[in-house]
């Protein structure tokens, strides 16, 4: 099947991996998360996945722009947000659904949505509503809610990133600054947060449209700025290793991540500099050609992260009790196997149905058009 000519196969490649960290990560007896970024870092998948979605939002305006009007771009973002907001419904009505059926088995675990079973069970209609009103983003679920706001926000954001870069950029750093003193305005029921903060996470999405937009990258890769560049990221990165590594293994407070701290924000950034000179080297279009299934699970990215929450939940239920939560590393390869072969599983099955409907399309001739 062709791929669209404003797709750039590291961006796919990228996205994919991330997914697949995504998915190994909420996996609590899996042995690929104990080498996964999460493990040598301050941060972990979910500022990449913000970064680069902020990126692909970019590219992709930028392509309906020029092709169509700004206008159309505006509108197929807003449409976007709508698909997001959909998504994360049927995500939390699967972790209810998934939990319930967990229960009904038997399967005890500590991650599965018993609270908000109870909360739909004894009062459905006022649950349902919280769901429906972003108050209450059942386990993984709850980076979708963010992810439409950025969406919603994407005509408002391009535009500034396009003409005003630095307007933008003060904004959100500002936004950013001030968002743990207003995480208790976002809408949710007692007792409960939001698990990522968007006002605060915001600063990741636009830094990854600015990356799109503005050439950065070749400003300050310039010779006499490139190797204190590189002499700091390395120094950020080795430090926050380090730490991780040889002082502090035990994960961070909650809090650094709900509010995105500058100690992640920070560790992240030097990590994607360090990346940006490998993928200038040509080493992530290398790897993408190689590895092409996996720009085709980051082709998918909305639908495998969907999938992704699903078999990261039920995986690591039966995982959990299948070893009472110790780890056991035979049962733990095999369920970083069955959840990363259901993951591809899930998007090669929507690629070929894709091509099946274009095939079968009213008026084809044969083939898949492009």
């Amino acid at each position: 099947m062709q791929k669209s000519p404003s797709r750039l196969p590291e961006l796919d490649f990228f996205r994919g991996l991330v997914l697949l960290f995504i998915v190994v990560d909420h996996i609590g007896g899996s042995i690929l998360s104990r080498v996964t970024l999460h493990a040598y870092a301050l941060c972990d998948a979910a500022e990449v996945f913000v970064f680069l979605g902020g990126f692909a939002t970019a590219t992709a305006y930028l392509t309906l722009a020029e092709r169509r009007t700004e206008a159309a771009a505006q509108q197929r973002f807003l449409r976007r947000s709508l698909q997001i907001y959909r998504a994360f419904l049927v995500t939390a009505g699967l972790m209810l659904l998934v939990s319930a059926v967990l229960i009904a088995f038997s399967v005890d675990a500590p991650n599965l949505t018993v609270t908000d079973l109870d909360d739909l069970l004894d009062a459905p209609l006022a649950a349902l509503r919280d769901i429906a009103l972003f108050r209450r983003q059942p386990y993984l679920a709850s980076v979708l809610p963010m992810y439409a706001l950025f969406a919603l926000s994407v005509p408002l954001v391009l535009p500034l990133a396009r003409r005003r870069p630095w307007w933008l950029l003060a904004g959100s750093l500002a936004l950013w600054v001030v968002a743990p003193r207003l995480s208790g305005y976002l809408p949710a029921v007692e007792d409960t947060q939001w698990d990522f903060n968007p006002l605060a996470w915001q600063l990741l999405f636009v830094l990854g449209v600015l990356a799109r937009c503005q050439p950065v990258y070749q400003r300050l890769s310039a010779p006499r700025t490139k190797w204190l560049v590189n002499l700091l990221a390395f120094g950020i990165v080795a430090a926050a290793a380090y730490y991780k590594l040889g002082i502090e293994r035990t994960p961070l407070d909650g809090s650094l991540k709900q509010n995105l701290s500058w100690l992640r924000a920070g560790n992240f950034l030097a990590l994607a500099w360090l990346v940006a000179n490998l993928v200038r080297l040509g080493w992530a279009k290398q790897a993408a050609e190689r590895l092409p299934w996996l720009g085709m699970i980051g082709r998918k990215g909305l639908l495998c992260f969907v999938a992704g929450a699903v078999i990261s939940l039920v995986v690591d239920s039966l995982l959990y009790s299948a070893t009472d939560g110790y780890l056991d590393i035979p049962l733990g390869l095999v369920a970083d196997a069955v959840a990363l072969g259901a993951l591809f599983g899930v998007a090669w099955a929507s690629e070929a149905l894709k091509g099946m409907l274009l095939t079968w399309r009213p008026g084809s001739t044969g083939g898949v058009s492009g």
